[in-house]
């Protein structure tokens, strides 16, 4: 046993002694139907505080020749699959965290030094014979070993893409780790002496040729491991009920990736709600924040028009293809918004290839980001979606017609006259400053036929000073319409369980005339 070679459980043990642990142990079921074959080599990016960490130990505890780990999965839902016990422990194992390792090398220049020397080291304690004074690469003693033993290695790296994010100006600390990496995992040899490979990290694989034979799964593609890169949402229902938590607001609040059919939450987010009953976004406790605030500023066309579309709600389209998969190269505002999804503060809609805000925690976030370097238009943005929230609220229907038409031309130009769907962009957009005071926009009907509404629910806490607002959006029809509309589906469904004060809006637009017009009642009325 020892600290990189044949770990003991311990790391693992860690977790499942918290006071909320998720079972995820079947993605060794994946792992055990791919062991020491060409499939066998896995990259599974994830934001920070995905868990990615507890994944790595648990891996690590369970194929470690270091530690007898039966007793400790025998209770989790691997145990469950018919060949639990044929791998468990039955490899050596290599286990880093590449982050850690450069906190204690002394620098990033002297991290593959650090690793190699100690890999070794702890290599020929176990294989004093075959692990000679002479051998000075950790490839040569892998080699070595499987050739006079047989034996296969799992080698799982936490961080790997650690030295790729932060020293990316480092070219040769870059050009010295590339190739530490191609050496352990390219080419014949690594197929013979490794079993199974697993790296984990924010940033995918593909464009670094010396890892293009791993299998990625990653933020915008998860495949069969979507179900472990968080909490999927009957796992959060199940913890809502054993700590009498009101799901409905969990999921407002920490909800909104899409992966693969699933909808994952940020399992950092939900363990800090459950924990301390407080709905507040935890995600700038992370260490990724910092990055996010230069990444948004960046002067490419388009970026904060898609910034503030969706901050209202809406979804931006996004093309993911160009990435370089560092953080240098960003050629436009598809590559910002493509690491935004790496780091988890964007989500992705892979059918439509869509980028969105997930959930409430994360607009908080982006909109805090946005603030720390002011922009103009921004500013100016706010003001006048205040002052059309404060004309709706007042009822003034000449107001919010004449301010819908202003943000529409001002900010929203690029969205066709075409129908209710279209149009229905420009309100959300219009409405953004009311994310202060409610929650994200329900789309009731996201298609239709003649119609689009959305229903604004208030937060708990303004429930008393702001009324819930039913906007109904026509084209070519009398804002009338719009309210009759409503009247005659006796309001939504999200307003079912509503008792407080409630207004409803129609607003409708003139395709000839290019003009709105606005009605509003009050449930009073």
């Amino acid at each position: 046993m020892g600290c990189f070679v044949n770990p003991d459980n311990s790391g693992f043990q860690t977790a499942l002694n918290a006071e909320i642990y998720v079972d995820k142990t079947e993605i060794i079921g994946y792992t055990n139907r791919v062991l020491e074959s060409t499939d066998a080599f896995i990259c599974n990016s994830r934001p920070r505080r995905f868990g990615k960490s507890i994944t790595a130990d648990m891996l690590a505890a369970y194929y470690s020749k270091g530690c007898d780990s039966e007793t400790m999965f025998s209770k989790y839902k691997i145990s469950q699959t018919g060949n639990f016990r044929k791998y468990m422990n039955q490899y050596d194992v290599i286990h880093f965290d590449v982050q850690w390792c450069m906190n204690v090398a002394g620098g990033p220049d002297q991290v593959i030094g650090y690793i190699t020397e100690n890999v070794i080291q702890e290599l020929r304690e176990f294989y004093p014979e075959i692990v000679t004074e002479e051998v000075k690469f950790v490839v040569e003693a892998l080699s070595r070993i499987n050739e006079k033993t047989k034996a296969r290695f799992v080698i799982i790296i936490d961080e790997w893409d650690v030295l790729i994010r932060d020293e990316a100006m480092n070219h040769q600390v870059q050009e010295q780790y590339i190739n530490f990496l191609r050496d352990l995992f390219k080419g014949i040899l690594p197929t013979k002496y490794i079993a199974l490979a697993y790296l984990t990290g924010i940033l995918p694989v593909k464009t670094q040729s010396a890892l293009n034979n791993f299998s990625e799964f990653t933020m915008l593609d998860a495949r069969i491991l979507a179900q472990y890169i968080g909490f999927t949402e009957d796992e959060v229902k199940e913890l809502c009920v054993k700590k009498n938590q009101n799901y409905d607001e969990v999921k407002r609040w920490y909800d909104g990736y899409l992966l693969e059919g699933y909808q994952v939450y940020n399992p950092k987010s939900v363990i800090e709600v459950m924990k301390w009953k407080k709905f507040q976004s935890y995600w700038s406790q992370t260490g990724s924040y910092d990055v996010v605030v230069p990444l948004i500023n960046m002067n490419f066309d388009g970026l904060r028009n898609d910034i503030i579309t969706m901050l209202s709600g809406q979804a931006v389209e996004v093309d993911v293809s160009s990435f370089q998969n560092d953080t240098v190269h960003f050629e436009n505002k598809d590559d910002v918004l493509t690491y935004l999804i790496h780091l988890g503060y964007l989500g992705y809609d892979q059918t439509y290839q869509t980028a969105f805000i997930p959930n409430e925690e994360l607009r908080q976030e982006m909109v805090r980001a946005t603030r720390r370097r002011k922009w103009d238009e921004m500013i100016s943005f706010q003001k006048e979606s205040e002052a059309l929230l404060n004309a709706t609220l007042e009822m003034d229907t000449d107001a919010v017609a004449a301010g819908i038409e202003k943000i529409h031309m001002d900010y929203a130009s690029t969205i066709q006259y075409h129908d209710e769907n279209s149009l229905s962009s420009v309100l959300t957009i219009a409405y953004l400053s009311s994310m202060k005071y409610y929650f994200k926009p329900i789309r009731e009907l996201p298609t239709g036929r003649g119609f689009a509404d959305f229903v604004y629910l208030p937060k708990p806490e303004y429930r008393e000073d702001y009324p819930a607002l039913v906007v109904e959006m026509k084209w070519n029809q009398k804002a009338v319409t719009a309210i009759e509309q409503i009247k005659e589906k006796r309001y939504p469904e999200s307003l079912k369980q509503y008792t407080g004060d409630l207004l409803l809006a129609g607003i409708s637009y003139n395709k000839k005339t290019k003009e709105y017009q606005c009605k509003i009642e009050s449930n009073h009325d």
